[in-house]
């Protein structure tokens, strides 16, 4: 019997249902949960509050993985090349702080890793990356309808037109380390 050595991850890539949609479908993630992150306001915000960019949060996934089958790197190079990270506050049609490229750490090591995966990926771009790194304040889960979007509403027109592309682009780069290989 192995044993798990069970990790989390916040990264923000824009709108929360792209990432969850990706990170669901690679090896060795146990669970991903949509959420929001890195505001001022106290309390547990709300989705239209989150909207209004007046919080300072982003939308965010909090991924669970099993480190002993997908690093933490791999975690990171992923989102990475599965969304814009050059866009400031900005993915596609979806404008605002709240949707702005983003990597909560949880400890100064996931925060040295992600500096790394960051300088590593820089020159695959033609403008300059403007991730946000910090240390993670407080992770709030979003509503329940947010929360396995995709899998839920796969034939809505943002999830055809937005989600599955970014989908057909981490089949695309990153084909052995998604569940089905």
């Amino acid at each position: 019997m192995t044993v798990k050595n069970m990790q989390l991850a916040i990264i923000g890539g824009g709108c929360f249902w792209c990432t969850e949609a990706v990170f669901q479908e690679v090896k060795g993630v146990e669970k991903v949960m949509s959420g929001y992150s890195g505001g001022t306001v106290p309390g547990h915000p709300t989705y239209r509050e989150i909207c209004s960019g007046l919080t300072g949060h982003a939308e965010v996934v909090q991924v669970t993985f099993d480190a002993n089958v997908v690093s933490y790197k791999d975690i990171l190079i992923i989102f990475m090349t599965t969304h814009n990270p050059t866009t400031l506050n900005r993915q596609g049609a979806d404008k605002g702080t709240q949707y702005r490229s983003v990597i909560y750490c949880l400890n100064e090591a996931q925060k040295e890793i992600a500096e790394i995966v960051v300088k590593e990926v820089t020159p695959y771009y033609e403008d300059p990356i403007v991730t946000e790194i910090g240390l993670l304040s407080v992770f709030y889960e979003a509503e329940k309808e947010h929360q396995d979007y995709y899998k839920n509403n796969q034939t809505q027109r943002y999830c055809s037109f937005v989600i599955a592309p970014k989908l057909a682009k981490l089949r695309e780069l990153h084909k052995y380390k998604l569940k089905q290989n």
